[in-house]
């Protein structure tokens, strides 16, 4: 069994029967985590086993985990800063903020490996314009030059120590002020004003960028269609032009920015003849059955041989096992900068 292009998630805890019968068909490939799925290391620890034990090949398992206002595992894990504070350690030492990029993401796949996860949505690349709340300081920095710097580090830490990056949201989502969780954001800048937020990936596919999460936004002066369901911005930028070779994610299409397309069915069946190898439906489980009825027919081998690359490598993770003393030598790093640079929860916003 090949793993199919539908990423959805679970009711809580454990699995309960309706979990194992939809985890069990064709179509779904892989499951996102929540807060609500984690209590504790060895809690969630079982929850993977589980997934994964009900497959061959074993489905992939993710969450978000940024750090800062979106870190679903907390209790047990280190705390991880947002990624603005990287952007303003590189105002002072730019080298530092490079290093301490490695080390953060290094820390957080690390700990992830050792309950079974195979990748967190990493790292956010997004502009920094000051413009979309959503976004805020999850985004490393207003200089693209310095987001592609500390984001191809964080992607390089991600990678030593198992772990493939899936930058988001494509080709940017930091120009708009709207939140599309609830609503449809629309940027009106020309193809090359959005340069800039496509210069981050462009450094980071050239590095082997394993994945990519498209954004819910329409670049209303450059195309029509939103970029998550957007030949356009798949295949012909992110593809053609850009060469990725990796894997596509949709953003969550239970979000409201993309339901003016139509229902869940239709976003699904839009957003894979685009070209997107993997498409989430979250916080929705009435709609996974009639997306899953929805497409009969799908059968795209070129996403079934992309998908696997996202699957953790245990035997780098094995290099620095979660609890051993490289594990304390990189959590002692990390918060040591964090101590010397001043930085507190509450000093970005």
């Amino acid at each position: 069994m090949t793993l199919g292009p539908l990423m959805i998630d679970v009711a809580g805890e454990s699995l309960d029967a309706e979990d194992r019968e939809l985890l069990q068909h064709p179509l779904v490939g892989g499951v996102i985590l929540f807060s609500r799925n984690y209590t504790g290391r060895a809690q969630v620890t079982r929850l993977v086993d589980e997934i994964r034990t009900l497959r061959s090949p074993s489905l992939l398992v993710a969450v978000d985990q940024e750090g800062g206002r979106v870190q679903r595992f907390r209790e047990d894990f280190t705390p991880l800063p947002p990624l603005a504070w990287l952007g303003q350690l590189h105002e002072s030492n730019p080298e530092e903020a490079r290093r301490i990029a490695g080390l953060h993401a290094r820390v957080m796949a690390t700990e992830l490996l050792d309950t079974g996860v195979d990748f967190s949505f990493a790292p956010v690349v997004d502009i920094d314009y000051g413009l979309c709340e959503v976004i805020g300081d999850r985004a490393v920095h207003k200089d693209p030059d310095v987001v592609a710097r500390l984001g191809l580090a964080y992607m390089q830490g991600m990678r030593q120590a198992g772990m493939a990056a899936v930058a988001k949201h494509f080709p940017g989502h930091g120009g708009v002020e709207g939140d599309s969780h609830l609503l449809l954001p629309e940027d009106h800048r020309s193809r090359d004003e959005l340069m800039d937020d496509i210069r981050p990936y462009t450094t980071l596919i050239d590095d082997g960028l394993h994945g990519v999460m498209m954004a819910h936004v329409r670049y209303a002066d450059v195309h029509q269609s939103i970029a998550s369901m957007s030949s356009y911005w798949i295949r012909d930028v992110l593809r053609n032009e850009l060469g990725f070779a990796g894997a596509v994610f949709s953003d969550d299409l239970s979000m409201a920015g993309a339901s003016v397309v139509g229902d869940v069915e239709e976003r699904a069946r839009i957003a894979l003849q685009a070209g997107a190898d993997m498409i989430l439906i979250c916080n929705d489980r009435k709609s996974v059955g009639p997306v899953i009825d929805a497409l009969p027919d799908y059968d795209e081998p070129a996403s079934a041989a992309r998908l696997p690359a996202l699957r953790a490598d245990r035997a780098k993770y094995a290099a620095a096992e979660y609890g051993s003393e490289e594990w304390d030598t990189m959590v002692a790093g990390l918060s040591g900068a964090l101590a010397e640079s001043g930085f507190s929860q509450g000093s970005l916003v």
